[in-house]
């Protein structure tokens, strides 16, 4: 008897990649009036996923459009 997970068919567990944190931070310089639900349905992940992904952006929904989480003293 092994205590070890088997492998399993399905989708990967991992969907947080490079090439996908790439084409979110291009997506989001593009439009930043992006909505959660359209970049996860462009990218086919989930939402959950991508609220995960715009942390490693260090980006956060502020009046409705994409800013960096740390704003200069001339941004604010």
């Amino acid at each position: 008897m092994s205590t070890e997970d088997g492998e399993r068919s399905g989708r990967p567990k991992e969907v947080v990649t490079d090439e996908n944190i790439k084409k979110i931070h291009k997506m989001i310089l593009n439009d930043r009036n992006l909505k959660f639900n359209e970049i996860a349905d462009t990218l086919k992940v989930s939402t959950e996923r991508v609220h995960h992904i715009h942390e490693y952006l260090g980006m956060r929904k502020l009046c409705a459009k994409w800013m960096l989480r740390e704003l200069t003293f001339d941004q604010k």
